[in-house]
């Protein structure tokens, strides 16, 4: 069953089910008010007749007689509006009328009534009346009445049920109307909710079925008034977060195939060379003053490739979470003085002033091949960046961690450039692709990764043409081991 009929469905039973339970306990009500209203009127008819007949002798104050005229007369007119009247004495005898035979007033009634109770009944006796006709069943209305504080006489006033029946039965069916045309109108009413609930429902269908096709710009209005509005306020969070997702991938997708190209021409290049010096050798046709050079050429063009594959199987590893890593404390100055030393040659080569400030012994903890690989690609990529310029390494102890800063004074970055710097296969300076450092643009993807491994922090200031600053916090060991211990949310 589809979901509108079952809303349809669901709709129209809540409806129906709050009808019948007014409607039913409307009619009882009904019944009841009726049978209150006839034995009130039941009542003062009692009232009123016992008034107009009773006498009292004056010169007998404890004898009680009835005035057979006026009762005679009251009862043409009450038996005109169906109402039929039995006077009993004190003795449970029957006083008026007189023709017609009755029996008396079972014991328990009676002693109500000499209690002063008024009875309220349904009685299914048959009554003769004075046609010699039997009446059917009545409603009856029990009134004791005192004189002197002694029970003189008890009244005894009944309707038919029949006619309080038909004036029931009248209300029920004007009622049974008022419930079948509830009835329609219910129909509609389910139809028209149905239709607007499932309708906003077939719209979110139609909006997921434009995703499953690959259209992430779809966005659906919301109100914020109920938990379907809620669930396109999260269908569109979704749809933003794919249409993100399929951008990062076409935009890493570039960078790969810009890689493979790049990589493609960095390695053909030196296969040519070392494939060209091979040849050579092997026909001899390199001079023998010149094979040194040859082999060292080669040696050279070996490691730029056994570079470009490392760095790859490293962000790889390390992005999957292969990496193991020894932490522990060591003098982070000893290993950035060998670092200055490595690479001193090549900041000479660049025009490039080299230098560290720094005390004897700042200690940091971390994994020693790692804190080195971290501090080498970004000092090797201020060298890579920088002419004519100068490096300063740095390094000293903050609140519960070591901080280690890389300034540089080369060409510095945009703000565009900032943002991408720590993406695969991002380079600040494409024009950069072909030197020897940094083919892959992998180097800092690869140092973000190492870092936040440690459970530390990065930074880079730079501004265009003044230079860049790069800024690296490892935490002490007490922090790092808290950092662990975090859930992951």
């Amino acid at each position: 069953m589809k979901l509108m009929y079952q809303q349809m469905l669901g709709f129209f039973a809540a409806i129906m089910i709050i009808l019948v339970i007014m409607g039913v306990s409307y009619s009882q009500m009904t019944r009841h008010m009726v049978y209150s209203n006839t034995w009130n009127s039941l009542e003062k008819y009692s009232n009123s007749l016992i008034e107009q007949s009773l006498r009292i002798s004056s010169q007998k104050p404890n004898t009680v007689q009835f005035d057979t005229n006026s009762l005679e007369s009251s009862e043409q007119l009450l038996q005109n509006q169906a109402i039929s009247t039995t006077i009993y004495s004190a003795t449970n005898k029957i006083v008026f009328p007189a023709n017609v035979y009755q029996q008396a007033i079972d014991q328990s009634d009676w002693q109500k009534l000499k209690k002063n109770q008024i009875i309220h009944k349904v009685v299914d006796r048959r009554v003769r009346n004075k046609n010699g006709r039997v009446s059917p069943a009545m409603t009856e209305v029990m009134k004791p009445y005192f004189y002197n504080h002694k029970l003189v006489a008890v009244v005894v006033m009944g309707a038919f049920v029949s006619d309080i029946n038909t004036n029931v039965n009248q209300i029920n069916h004007n009622l049974m109307k008022a419930l079948l045309v509830s009835f329609l109108v219910a129909v509609v009413a389910s139809y028209i909710l149905a239709r607007y609930y499932t309708s906003r429902i077939n719209r979110l269908r139609k909006a997921t079925n434009q995703v499953a096709k690959g259209n992430y710009d779809i966005q659906m209005a919301s109100r914020d008034r109920d938990e379907i509005d809620d669930l396109i306020n999260d269908f569109n969070g979704m749809a933003h977060s794919l249409k993100e997702s399929q951008e990062e991938i076409q935009r890493q997708e570039e960078r790969r195939r810009e890689f493979m190209a790049n990589a493609s021409h960095e390695m053909r290049t030196p296969l040519t060379t070392i494939n060209g010096l091979l040849e050579g050798l092997a026909y001899d046709a390199i001079p023998e003053e010149s094979k040194e050079e040859s082999i060292d050429l080669m040696r050279s063009e070996t490691s730029r490739l056994i570079r470009l594959v490392n760095e790859n199987l490293d962000y790889e590893k390390i992005r999957s979470n292969q990496i193991a890593l020894n932490l522990h404390e060591f003098n982070a100055v000893d290993a950035l003085h060998n670092i200055v030393e490595q690479l001193k040659q090549k900041a000479d080569d660049s025009g490039d002033t080299l230098e560290l400030q720094a005390p004897k012994e700042i200690d940091v903890y971390a994994d020693y091949d790692r804190f080195v690989q971290i501090m080498f690609n970004i000092t090797q990529n201020a060298i890579q960046f920088t002419q004519q310029g100068q490096i300063t390494l740095s390094a000293q102890r903050g609140y519960e961690e070591t901080i280690v800063k890389v300034a540089d004074t080369g060409m510095g970055m945009s703000d565009e450039q900032l943002q991408n710097i720590w993406e695969r296969y991002y380079k600040a300076d494409p024009s950069r692709k072909n030197t020897k450092y940094g083919e892959s643009g992998l180097g800092l993807s690869i140092v973000h990764q190492l870092v936040q491994l440690h459970h530390g922090k990065i930074s880079v200031t730079s501004k265009e043409g003044v230079g860049t600053t790069f800024t690296v916090i490892f935490p002490d060991q007490h922090q790092t081991n808290s950092q662990r211990a975090k859930p992951v949310e």
